[in-house]
């Protein structure tokens, strides 16, 4: 992704992505445990930034692969804290762990989301789940051979996927920086287990209340991380975009991700974890550590 350069970028306030990592609000459906692995029950890894492992049913998906060493990137440029190469941190497990998931589900295209070093990791018969025919030929294009473009309703192993929708930016800002969007989330369903919403980058939106009304999901994956474009905003989530899909499903068990491990996303987990104790649904939030499991 790049992104246009600011001509002054000291001008905005921004928060700085604390080291520490914090789990929260423990609740009787999901409950945090360390890695390693993923047991039989259905799971949610988080695994680094947006990267995630998903058992769900009996399969095991894979979301949004980076798999770079530490400072393999440069900052974005135009971005909060630009300075700092990506990713900040290492993978907590190792590379070959993750490529043997049974899919992998690629919400876009942007570099920490699908970058090179997973390119090179990943089995070229892997199938891999897609948003739209320019990304498959993208992925296609890589050497793979099994690149799918999601629906509003595929099958795969017995688990039903919907792509939904929603923006990595307001409109106003993907007018200006348009290679923003498209973008996608994931709606997993099965007959005996619970459904799990992947938001993906967005930030709150019409298309993501949507979806929530629409597939009524128990456990919701937020991107949290809060980054920023100097002087033209969010392009994620940030505590009141959390705040909001809890207040859209206040009976979901809602899990934060994509938080300190790239230059532009401004919100630590502490301060996420404080926010939420503070507006009084800490206990419908998770906040998990690189590495950490949450079982569904």
């Amino acid at each position: 992704m790049s992104l246009p350069a600011s001509p002054n970028p000291s001008r905005r306030q921004l928060l700085t992505a604390g080291a520490g990592a914090v789990a929260v609000g423990v609740a009787a459906s999901l409950k945090a445990a360390p890695m390693p692995g993923v047991g039989k029950k259905d799971s949610i890894v988080q695994i680094r930034n947006a990267t995630i492992l998903v058992d769900y049913a009996g399969v095991r998906f894979l979301i949004d692969p980076m798999f770079a060493d530490p400072g393999a990137y440069p900052g974005f440029p135009g971005s909060a804290m630009s300075h700092l190469r990506n990713p900040l941190v290492p993978l907590p497990v190792p590379i070959a762990d993750l490529a043997a998931a049974d899919a992998v589900i690629v919400t876009h295209t942007h570099i920490d989301h699908w970058d090179e070093a997973a390119q090179k990791k990943l089995p070229k018969a892997m199938p891999i789940f897609v948003q739209n025919a320019t990304d498959a030929a993208t992925i296609r294009g890589q050497g793979f051979t099994d690149v799918r473009i999601m629906a509003a309703d595929t099958s795969f192993r017995g688990v039903q996927l919907s792509r939904t929708g929603g923006h990595h930016g307001s409109e106003a800002l993907v007018r200006v920086v348009p290679i923003l969007d498209p973008v996608m989330g994931v709606v997993f369903h099965h007959a005996s287990r619970k459904s799990v919403y992947v938001i993906g980058d967005s930030v709150w939106d019409s298309d993501v209340a949507q979806a929530i009304t629409t597939y009524k999901p128990e456990v919701i994956v937020i991107n949290a991380g809060y980054a920023q474009l100097i002087d033209l905003g969010p392009i994620l989530m940030g505590p009141q975009g959390v705040l909001s899909v809890h207040r859209a499903a206040p009976a979901a068990q809602l899990l934060a991700t994509h938080m300190e491990a790239i230059n532009h996303c401004v919100l630590s987990r502490a301060d996420l974890a404080a926010f939420a104790k503070k507006e009084g649904f800490a206990q419908r939030l998770l906040i998990p550590a690189d590495g950490e499991r949450v079982s569904i």
